[in-house]
Parts: C-alpha cells; structure tokens; sequence
C-alpha cells in the first residue's frame, strides 16, 4: 500500500511542482483510506494474503492489460492534471464537481472493499483458482452485479478528474475505464467457460457492472 501511495504522490506532485496542493491531498486521502480499509480486509483471510502476496499467472491476454488499468493509465490521469495545476488550467470544474468526485471516489472505494471482504478467491490477476477450490461467490455485492471490485475501481479512477479539477484528466480516465470493461468482458467470459457454476449464476445476476445498464 505504501508503495502505490508513493507512485501516485509522485505523479501528483511531481508534475504539479509544489505540494501545496489541496485537490492532490483529498485524492491521496481518498486513496489512502481505501487501501487501508482493503489491507484491514485482507489481513483477515490468510487464504486471501497468501492469494495475492504470491502472486500466481494469470491469463496471457490479461498481462498487458492489467499493467495499463493498475498504473499506467491512473499514471497517466495523475500526471495530467498534476500539469493542468501547474499551468493553471485546474479552475474549469465547479465545487460541486469536486463535490460529485469526492462522492464518487468514496462509493467506489467502499464498493470495492466490499467486494475484497464478500469473496475470499478476489485475486490481482484473472485465474481460476483451481488450487484453492474456487467457487462462485453470491454474497454482499456479488447478489447485485457480478464484477463489483472492478465497479469499485471504475467509480474511484472516473471520480479522479473531478476531485484534481481537470477536464483534461478525462481523457486518460476514461481510456482506462474503456481497458477495465474490455478486461471485465474477457474475465467474465473466462468465468462462464471455466469455473463450475457460474454459467447459472449469470442467469440469476444478470448484469456485470452496472445495474439495468450492463
């Protein structure tokens, strides 16, 4: 956790030139009550710390992908805007903007440490856990929609420009989002083809990521 909250304080700050920036501060809040929340979360399940301390291969398409919607692309967000606060162009969004982003940022991250604490098999890669009799898991969020981590992180990486004031933050935010449903629709697919069950459990959750939406 310490790790990620040091990549992206140096992006923030680092492309801003100066750490009197309070839009920066709430975003590094933010994200660090989330991964505390999480760690708190994981801490409590030694299957789950094991899971993703020893991190196992995943599938060879989700390499490249999940490089870009971890780092690269929220990389790319932070620098941004850290840049549009250097140039002074952080004034286009409103107080109520920042206030949505703050919202957003905050659903997210709980939904996301939600989805942690409902699924014992949540890993940082896409595998079926064979080795650890993976099953489908139908508590807390998952009775809702069927990838809610990755909805959580969705919530969290499209609040992000609204919370550092950046219009132009958009853009890279949103060509992570674009990533993250790609890889949403692969793992999900991967999920009705490989682990036992969960072919039926789309017929009874039907939506992936959004309710009534997809």
């Amino acid at each position: 956790m310490l790790l990620s909250q040091s990549i992206t304080a140096v992006c923030l700050f680092g492309s801003a030139g100066r750490l009197n920036w309070p839009n920066g501060w709430v975003l590094i809040g933010l994200s660090f009550l989330t991964g505390l929340a999480a760690t708190v979360v994981v801490w409590r399940d030694p299957g789950l710390v094991a899971e993703r301390r020893n991190i196992k291969a995943g599938k060879s398409w989700d390499r490249a992908i999940v490089g870009f919607v971890v780092l690269l692309g929220p990389a790319a967000t932070w620098i941004t805007a850290g840049l549009d606060a250097r140039e002074h162009r952080s004034t286009g969004l409103s107080t109520p903007a920042f206030a949505a982003g703050v919202a957003g940022a905050a659903l997210g991250g709980a939904l996301l440490v939600w989805a942690m604490q409902s699924n014992k098999f949540f890993s940082a890669v896409v595998r079926i856990q064979h080795d650890r009799g993976q099953i489908v898991v139908t508590e807390g969020p998952y009775r809702l929609i069927r990838h809610p981590g990755y909805a959580g992180m969705l919530g969290f990486m499209l609040a992000t420009p609204l919370i550092l004031g950046s219009w132009r933050a958009l853009v890279p935010a949103a060509v992570t989002a674009a990533v993250s449903l790609l890889r949403t629709a692969l793992e999900d697919r991967t999920l009705q083809s490989e682990l036992a069950g969960y072919a039926d459990y789309t017929r009874t959750v039907r939506y992936r990521l959004i309710p009534f939406v997809w």
